[in-house]
């Protein structure tokens, strides 16, 4: 059973974000829109343009906007490991995370070596085979599928005369056009100054240093440098910054702790909703509790958890939460930005890991999420795992995922197929209630008689003269509280 309205008090106890993990597109269907309002609160406010306004006689198609305004990007990868599958897979990956950031990709380019250059990422000889596929499409921007070190980037930039980008910084680019909160835009800044603060160039004068009494090489009086120079108060900015950034998130993450505690408090089971990005986190959500979250067919369309209510069969009350998506290779940088946001997951009393069942490399999904909740310290936390996008799957590859894991259920977000075993099992696998008591609440403690539908199992309830006798598994903590009303 599902409560739809969200108790006040409860409600004051979670955020409420807009987010989302993405899903397909919906279809033409008879049954109810389970996404709600898909407009965040930017967009409502945001001015609108009025079609038929201009007065020039064509207007700028589609078409022509989108090559005026989309970046031309060139894909490389090297391929150290794996099968040719494997590597197909992960420039699809790069390719869609191209694409999500505004770009349009010309060309993909993929080396076998052992190992990547340490000058150049690609072997030297490749670099210009680049170099060459840029100036022939007109690429404004290269992107590497890795993490580059200062001296890679700058090596790369040199030869091929066009930006170059790694997959940190196209993940970054992605989270920050996405963020919407002020904490997701904190931890995103965050992210991208540490990132930053290692790839700091300069070019000419602006790299000399401060030099004091008997400077190098004899220069002495009139031979010092400009004193701080550009690349160093940068630097020191970036410093500064990141110290107000870190103030900031502490006293976010101390009002987001003090929700989650008065929530254990109370008592309250937690259910987080992970898993890759664009597995249907999101959409999973809104057919669970009706939440209205926002639903895009896009990566990385979540950066702020959204939590909601909801109750089991037997009116017990629980929470649930989408979080951000996960991908292979998430920076290490990403991690530790977002680190008060993924300890809900951390946290929580069941995991319930979202995978899209129709992408061509589900398990390779699953085990990139379960290093990162190993990384943020969820990996004891019990999971369930959840084959989403079956109507869109293959059988076959259905059927070889239930045979690595027994324990999964296959559902839909889209049709609603399985939702209903889903929600079954997520309140077989919540905390139950141990103690088992009997008392006579008076008629004045109605509080302890609301906390006992919402997180205990009732035998029976009876209204007697005297108060409420009730029955019931509780918790150890309200068990407590009971005693003093206890009987026999």
């Amino acid at each position: 059973m599902t409560d739809h309205s969200l108790d006040e008090n409860v409600d004051d106890l979670m955020p409420d974000l807009d987010g989302d993990a993405g899903d397909y597109p919906q279809d033409d269907y008879d049954e109810p829109d389970y996404d709600g309002g898909q407009e965040d609160l930017a967009a409502r406010r945001s001015l609108r343009r009025v079609a038929g306004m201009r007065t020039e006689l064509e207007d700028v198609t589609e078409v022509e906007y989108r090559q005026l305004r989309l970046e031309r990007v060139v894909l490389v990868s090297v391929w150290t490991s794996g099968t040719q599958e494997d590597a197909d897979n992960a420039m699809a990956e790069l390719k869609l995370l191209a694409e999500t950031a505004g770009s349009e990709v010309l060309a993909g380019l993929v080396q076998r070596r052992s190992h990547v250059d340490p000058a150049t990422y690609i072997g030297r000889g490749k670099v210009e085979e680049v170099a060459d596929m840029v100036r022939a499409t007109g690429a404004d921007t290269v992107i590497c599928d890795g993490e580059l070190e200062p001296a890679q980037l700058r090596n790369l930039e040199d030869r091929v005369k066009v930006k170059v980008v790694d997959r940190t910084a196209l993940i970054l680019d992605i989270f920050a056009q996405h963020a919407k909160s002020a904490e997701g835009k904190a931890q995103v800044e965050l992210a991208q100054l540490q990132y930053l603060k290692q790839r700091l160039r300069g070019w000419g004068g602006n790299l000399s240093r401060q030099a004091g009494g008997r400077a190098a090489g004899g220069a002495g009086i009139g031979g010092r440098g400009p004193g701080e120079t550009k690349i160093e108060t940068d630097r020191r900015r970036i410093h500064t910054r990141i110290a107000q950034l870190r103030r900031k998130l502490r006293e976010m993450d101390a009002t987001r702790e003090g929700k989650r505690a008065e929530r254990r408090r109370n008592q309250v089971p937690s259910v987080a909703i992970v898993g890759y990005t664009n597995a249907g986190k999101s959409s999973l959500l809104n057919r669970l509790t009706g939440a209205g979250v926002l639903v895009e067919d896009a990566l990385f369309a979540t950066l702020d958890p959204t939590t909601r209510r909801s109750e089991t069969a037997d009116g017990r009350v629980y929470t649930l939460t989408d979080t951000v998506g996960f991908v292979r290779h998430l920076p290490h940088d990403l991690v530790e930005a977002f680190r008060s946001t993924l300890e809900e997951s951390s946290q929580a009393d069941l995991l319930v890991h979202v995978v899209d069942a129709s992408d061509p490399d589900p398990e390779g999904q699953i085990g990139a999420v379960r290093t990162v909740l190993a990384e943020i310290g969820a990996a004891q936390v019990p999971e369930l795992l959840v084959l989403n996008k079956a109507d869109a799957a293959d059988e076959t590859t259905i059927l070889a995922l239930r045979a690595n894991h027994p324990d999964a259920v296959v559902v839909s977000a889209r049709t609603g197929a399985g939702l209903d075993e889903l929600r079954a099992i997520i309140e077989q696998r919540l905390p139950q209630p141990e103690v088992r008591i009997t008392a006579l609440v008076p008629y004045e403690r109605g509080d302890l008689v609301d906390r006992i539908h919402k997180t205990a199992v009732i035998d029976s309830l009876e209204h007697t003269a005297d108060g409420t006798l009730v029955s019931a598994r509780v918790m150890p903590a309200l068990a407590d509280e009971l005693a003093a009303f206890a009987r026999d």
